[in-house]
């Protein structure tokens, strides 16, 4: 589940810091049209981590969250402050007070990045509070209880960053349903970049919606689309093909284009990416910023990396997903 003791504490009951994590994610097919009922396919970015320590304190619950310039007590907060509605949920499901603790928030996914980070942060709350009263906290639940506070940051969610961030699996995901374990036929090397502008995905969901309503009958098409390359790029995952995976990555980021949440910088790192030897390339995320996601192998993972840089990338990072059958089903809706 992630969760630890903090090593500068004792164990004891309420003398003991917990520690809980979770990762990030990068959606690797599917975005925008997932909304619309259509699947999409996201991976969890297991090296780059939200953290959430709860440590023995006295008087109110504290939050610190550095990155964001919190340190306060819970009260202080709205009651729709993203921080303190998962840990209002959390506690209200536990069915539990909040503990005499400090709630010290550290994350290394960056905001606005369609990385997963709110997603991240509130995974990592969940568990932690769980966890210091020894309370189970399924994939199931935490999920549940993530998207409530996606709906803050985003409007109308699609669930796939709560749903693959809490069950921490490659996972096959359509809205409202079931989310699949997804099997890897062969390793799978993927570099992400990010372009170093905010992707602002309330905004960018929002504005693809107006769009739908305005043409309903252009973008049914284009999601339809995007279904099919997903559909195509879960069998190339499933049976190793690297390269069919590319293709399908390359078409789902022009049809990404189409639904018009691309944007130069984004264009020009996919591109660079592509002319350096990647199998395939597109942006990830809501578009518009953020980041991109190229497929490489290990012979052209270095090229590949360098050309980005060269195209502007302000951080990249490596992810392997590794070879191997689907884990256990995970039980239930999002």
């Amino acid at each position: 589940m992630g969760t630890g003791r903090h090593p500068d504490y004792v164990s004891g009951v309420k003398e003991t810091a917990i520690r809980a994590s979770a990762s990030g994610k990068v959606i690797l097919l599917g975005e925008h049209a997932v909304v619309y009922g259509r699947p999409a396919i996201a991976i969890p970015l297991s090296g780059l981590r939200a953290q959430a320590t709860l440590i023995p304190h006295p008087g109110p619950f504290h939050i610190q969250a550095p990155a964001v310039g919190i340190d306060a007590p819970l009260s202080k907060l709205p009651p729709d402050h993203p921080l303190a509605r998962i840990v209002y949920l959390t506690a209200e499901h536990i069915r539990r007070p909040l503990p005499d603790a400090l709630l010290r928030i550290e994350s290394e996914i960056p905001v606005a990045s369609g990385l997963g980070s709110g997603a991240a942060v509130s995974t990592a709350i969940v568990r932690a509070l769980a966890a210091w009263y020894g309370v189970p906290a399924d994939p199931p639940t935490v999920s549940a209880l993530v998207y409530e506070v996606e709906r803050i940051y985003h409007g109308t969610p699609s669930g796939i960053d709560n749903t693959v961030i809490a069950y921490e699996q490659p996972v096959y995901f359509i809205r409202g349903q079931a989310p699949e374990p997804l099997p890897v036929g062969a390793t799978l090397h993927l570099l992400v970049a990010d372009s170093g502008i905010p992707s602002q995905t309330r905004e960018v969901v929002e504005d693809v919606r107006r769009n739908w309503e305005a043409e309903p009958t252009r973008y049914e098409m284009l999601f339809e689309r995007v279904a099919e390359e997903v559909e195509k790029a879960r069998e190339a995952i499933t049976r190793g093909d690297a390269r069919a995976l590319g293709k399908r990555m390359d078409a789902n980021h022009k049809l990404l284009q189409e639904i018009g949440v691309s944007a130069p910088a984004l264009d020009r790192l996919v591109e660079a990416a592509r002319r350096a030897g990647a199998l395939g390339a597109k942006l990830s995320g809501a578009g518009r910023g953020g980041n991109i996601i190229a497929l490489v192998d290990k012979s052209t993972a270095e090229r590949v990396r360098e050309a980005l840089k060269t195209a502007g990338a302000v951080h990249i990072w490596q992810t392997d997903v590794e070879m191997g059958p689907a884990p256990l089903a995970v039980p239930g809706p999002s």
